[in-house]
């Protein structure tokens, strides 16, 4: 496996969602490139949420010391990105405390897999309020200092728009649809200000705590986080004034870069079934 890995010296990454997961290692392995790192999140050390005899799994100060053993500066932010107000401060301590944020990741979601009439009101209201609103928030906090900035970037890990229906998991699906769509949109709207707006998606399952949690699959059908975090790397390596407006799956766009085997991304031997791809596109199978 090669790829040409971007230098991100100075540049500075807002993601939402880092306590864990694709979040996470997003944070990690672009803080390997020497991006520093705004890590937000809601389970915060000093919270209320969070306490030594509680079993939380992460904190947004973990994933910022972990960055910081990587060598670039880190800022975690408690942030709800339900919470406008809440947004709009964590993007201004964000901008003031590293003068300038160019990268600018939407990856927190919410996620249940129940059909319509199984699903009740308040996680419809949670998804669409984390995966919709929270992009939507997050972007229009930073567009005004993006339009300042060079090389600037708003990604959202949302899958293509390319499915009216998804029996059985409706809500969700059309929640993760929603930040496709707000992102992509957003690639016009700022067309004259050279802002890369794209969204990336997994082919397969990812090993999350979500994915393990909501039981989706086995090892057999996920893959790391790496795949994910090489794909936005990918991303961060062209022009945004070129490069943008594209909804793109990790294989395909790792494949273009160069990249013709997958296995190191694997949990088990063999190639696991594009699953997460199926979601959004009943209809999708590899390329052959």
């Amino acid at each position: 496996m090669s790829l040409d890995r971007p230098d991100l010296t100075g540049s500075t990454a807002f993601i939402t969602g880092t306590t864990r997961g694709i979040g996470k290692q997003l944070a990690l392995d672009l803080a390997d490139r020497g991006c520093n790192i705004v890590s937000t999140g809601k389970t915060s050390e000093e919270g209320d949420e969070y306490s030594e005899d509680k079993e939380v799994e992460g904190t947004i100060e973990q994933t910022a010391r972990e960055v910081e053993q990587r060598g670039p500066e880190a800022l975690p932010i408690q942030v709800d990105v339900r919470d406008a107000e809440a947004v709009e401060a964590a993007a201004q301590e964000a901008i003031e405390h590293f003068g300038e944020v160019d990268i600018v990741i939407n990856n927190a979601s919410a996620i249940q897999l129940q059909t319509v009439e199984e699903l009740p009101p308040k996680r419809f209201d949670l998804m669409t309020d984390v995966n919709v609103r929270g992009t939507y928030l997050t972007a229009r906090a930073f567009i005004d200092h993006l339009k300042e900035v060079d090389d600037a970037w708003i990604l959202a890990n949302a899958p293509p728009v390319t499915v009216d229906r998804k029996p059985g998991s409706a809500p969700y699906t059309w929640s993760k649809l929603g930040m496709s769509f707000v992102t992509l949109s957003l690639a016009d709207e700022l067309d004259a200000y050279d802002i890369g707006c794209n969204s990336f998606w997994p082919v397969t399952a990812i090993d999350t705590r979500a994915t393990r949690y909501f039981g989706l699959g086995t090892e057999d059908d996920w893959r790391t986080p790496d795949i994910v975090s090489d794909t936005v790397l990918e991303i961060l390596s062209r022009d945004p004034a070129e490069f943008t407006g594209n909804a793109v799956y990790d294989e395909e766009l790792l494949r273009e870069a160069g990249v013709e085997d997958f296995s190191a991304y694997n949990l088990t031997p063999g190639d696991p079934a594009p699953m997460s791809a199926q979601m959004a596109d009943p209809e999708y199978s590899r390329p052959e």
